[in-house]
């Protein structure tokens, strides 16, 4: 059987941002659907749902597999479904869901909190991939978030014991550190957008992007036209959006954009201040990115 993973073009997989309602107490699930339609007829070949950009972490079990259900009804395309939660059970409840829906793969990041050890982090790992065999299991390395590193020796642990591992999604920075996991002969998703060139020469199959949960269009250009431009063009864009908190960046230019997506994210976080709203807009048109009025 072909995986869906294997493409003649890199994937573009959105990290997609979780509408939500009431404050950021509910899942919007109406403003699921034109969203992922958003998504596909601006270049994505599928979503990733309940990760970082989709505040995976701050929802509750019940809501992570609820958002998943209304992913997959919506999403024609793939569908991963990022499950890395504080404990093992609650990470292999979520990925075994994940496997009942239909998703097309599951991603784990390490918990956060406690750095784990290899052999705890393995363990770990495996367990998850073990709760959605055969389903496709990727490895979601971005210490910047867990906390700690995904080492190589990690990586080697669990493709001993775990026959569906199909990959790794890499967010890490600077590109040193993304090199290895390119060494290690698993297809890799890129991260960080900027490294979309490098990455691509040196063998990643696409990119699973934060940045393209506003823009995916623009993501979608760097990756089929990946020259030193399209890197500068996207870091640019990056920097931009990360001026101020990115996850409210991007729900406040899918606004902008004409979707139906409101500012609410789950608290602590907070949607951005009318200064941050206007200071995004001035760094956007300075890089000429029209947005409607």
């Amino acid at each position: 059987m072909s995986s869906p993973f294997v493409t003649d073009h890199p994937l573009l997989v959105v990290a997609a941002a979780t509408p939500l309602t009431d404050g950021g107490a509910a899942l919007d699930e109406r403003a699921v659907w034109p969203y992922a339609a958003f998504l596909a007829e601006h270049g994505a070949d599928g979503v990733f749902a309940c990760g970082t950009t989709g505040e995976g972490i701050l929802l509750s079990a019940e809501e992570r597999m609820r958002t998943a259900v209304v992913f997959r009804a919506a999403v024609r395309g793939l569908l991963i479904v990022h499950c890395g939660a504080q404990s093992t059970p609650d990470t292999a409840a979520l990925a075994a869901h994940a496997a009942e829906i239909g998703a097309d793969a599951v991603a784990v990041i390490p918990p956060p909190y406690f750095p784990l050890d290899e052999p705890a982090l393995a363990d770990h790992l495996v367990a998850a991939a073990a709760a959605c065999a055969p389903l496709p299991f990727f490895i979601y390395a971005f210490a910047a978030r867990s906390g700690y590193a995904v080492t190589p020796g990690v990586v080697d642990r669990v493709r001993e014991v775990a026959p569906n591992l199909a990959g790794l999604k890499v967010s890490e920075s600077p590109y040193e550190k993304v090199q290895p996991f390119l060494a290690m002969g698993l297809p890799v998703f890129v991260g960080q957008e900027p490294f979309i060139p490098a990455a691509l020469a040196a063998g990643a199959i696409g990119s699973v992007s934060g940045l393209a949960a506003a823009w995916p269009d623009a993501v979608r250009a760097a990756l089929d036209e990946p020259d030193e431009g399209a890197g500068e063009r996207i870091r640019a864009l990056r920097s931009a959006m990360e001026a101020q908190p990115f996850i409210a960046s991007v729900k406040y230019v899918l606004a902008r954009r004409g979707l139906p997506v409101g500012p609410d994210l789950r608290r602590p976080m907070r949607p951005l201040s009318d200064g941050e709203r206007e200071r995004l807009d001035a760094a956007l048109a300075g890089l000429e990115v029209t947005l409607p009025a």
